[in-house]
């Protein structure tokens, strides 16, 4: 296990993202909003875009876990060998990038991906959003360090559920090598559902919509007010 990640055994980790035309769509925001959480007890931050990404490792003193959206279909979530690059140059302390079986736009698989940078002398953790049980066993195969649930349900391999996907933890746990951690990602919207990912497997909890996210979350409660 990398050193990096010892720390965040049985920790929240926090995924602070606005979305392009919203209020909060600011780096300065996010990087006030990750302060906020790391404040909280948050174990690590993960960050959005490059310039979130900088403004985020200049606001705390957690990891920083750090991606790049670019797209919105298919493989989108740091998608190709150079974007690993730049979110690594921005100051992320770990990458994370789409581990899925799909096809990367650049061409290459994750498993070349992960050796490049490695070959470039990236050391830090890599972290490969999965979706299925294939997917996450071979990210781990090909060196990945975190193997997070976060596309499941998002890519048809997968039913999505409503809350995360506990049963996919559990085929998981117990099942990747000595090098790789799981860690739940994806629909924890709820204190208990953290919890259930926790037992069910997961080394750490990935929620980011139900902390960091006040548009949806004011959505949640004025449906239930309207039909209450």
């Amino acid at each position: 296990m990398h050193p990096l990640l010892t720390a965040l055994e049985g920790t929240l980790i926090v995924s602070c993202q606005a979305y392009p035309g919203e209020p909060m769509r600011d780096p300065r925001t996010m990087a006030q909003v990750s302060a906020a959480v790391a404040s909280g007890g948050a174990s690590a931050v993960r960050a959005q875009g490059l310039e979130d990404i900088r403004a985020v490792a200049a606001a705390v003193d957690v990891p920083v876990i750090g991606i790049w959206k670019d797209g919105a279909e298919g493989v989108f979530i740091t998608p190709t060998l150079e974007h690993c690059r730049a979110v690594i140059a921005a100051g992320a302390d770990i990458l994370a990038l789409d581990g899925t079986r799909r096809p990367r736009p650049d061409g290459l698989s994750f498993a070349q991906t992960v050796a490049a940078l490695r070959e470039d002398g990236f050391t830090g953790p890599i972290m490969a959003d999965c979706d299925s049980v294939p997917a996450a066993l071979a990210a781990a195969e090909a060196g990945a360090d975190i193997i997070g649930t976060t596309l499941a349900g998002y890519t048809g391999e997968r039913a999505r559920t409503d809350g995360p996907d506990l049963a996919l933890l559990g085929e998981l746990a117990g099942r990747l090598p000595d090098s790789a951690v799981l860690v739940a990602e994806g629909r924890v919207h709820t204190p208990a559902q953290a919890a259930a990912a926790r037992e069910a497997g997961a080394f750490a909890v990935v929620v980011g919509t139900a902390i960091t996210h006040p548009t949806t979350i004011t959505g949640w409660f004025r449906e239930a007010v309207a039909g209450a």
